[in-house]
């Protein structure tokens, strides 16, 4: 993590969980982690001097020129897992610990459910309790689709949605949104900021930084594999090429993959 010649932060580590479980469903086992592991990584945190942020202070922070902590770190999580009640929100509050968990609303146990969630969800009554406890509930759209891949009317529809409902269920608007699967475009972020979004997240692994823009903030994947020495020096910042390197590499072909697919699909009659 690097700064200013103020002493204040200009790069933030943003840390991108999803579930926490001893024992996840098949295909949410890569990205979950153990209530173990969890615990450890938050006393590593806490250990190194850093001050748990929700994504709202941070983009609040950047947009305003308040001052940051020293060492900042965001916790945040995706989808919307009914471990992230169970297992991680005790273990936020034994420290003190800040966090932001970003819902897929159609997945969430519920009214709305759509269904296609990979694991156990939360239901809205411990959406509720999270946010009671202080946890930031921020949106993640309402089906988890490629949002770049969806036209106009549906991209706003997923968004506003989920907006919607958090607003409903909750009680306040949410500010902070998280694209699936860390997609998104100049057209989805417009979309996202032009329904009330202060900020949206990406994934990229790399550390955050003020120049990538309010709504394309980049965040650290912790994953079932990530040791503790492995999860120490990612929140320093340091090893991150070395870490990510197999991402870095996937993303890029699959990058080409997916424009192929949107340039063909957009080449159809009457697209």
């Amino acid at each position: 993590m690097s700064g200013t010649g103020n002493g204040r932060p200009c790069t933030v580590p943003i840390l991108m969980y999803h579930a926490v479980g001893a024992s996840p469903a098949p295909a949410a086992w890569a990205l979950s982690v153990t209530p173990d592991a969890f615990a450890a990584q938050l006393e590593v945190l806490a250990a190194g001097g850093f001050t748990p942020l929700t994504t709202a202070a941070l983009g609040a922070a950047w947009r305003d020129g308040r001052p940051l902590p020293a060492k900042p770190v965001l916790i945040t999580f995706d989808d919307g897992y009914e471990g992230v009640h169970r297992h991680a929100l005790p273990a936020l509050a034994a420290h003190g610990f800040a966090a932001t968990v970003f819902v897929t609303t159609g997945w969430l146990r519920g009214p709305y459910d759509t269904g296609g969630a990979l694991d156990t969800m939360l239901d809205w009554d411990q959406v509720r309790q999270l946010s009671a406890a202080g946890v930031e509930i921020g949106g993640h759209s309402h089906s988890h689709p490629q949002l770049d891949a969806l036209g106009d009317a549906r991209l706003r529809d997923e968004v506003l949605r989920c907006r919607q409902l958090i607003t409903e269920e909750v009680g306040s608007a949410p500010q902070s949104f998280a694209h699936p699967y860390g997609y998104s475009s100049r057209r989805v972020r417009q979309t996202v900021r032009g329904l009330g979004f202060r900020q949206a997240l990406a994934v990229r692994n790399t550390l955050a930084g003020r120049r990538q823009g309010p709504y394309a903030l980049a965040r650290l994947t912790v994953r079932r594999d990530t040791g503790t020495e492995e999860f120490a020096r990612l929140v320093e910042g340091r090893g991150l090429g070395r870490a990510y390197a197999r991402d870095r590499v996937l993303t890029k072909g699959y990058a080409v993959v997916r424009r192929s697919r949107q340039a063909a699909r957009h080449c159809l009659p009457g697209e």
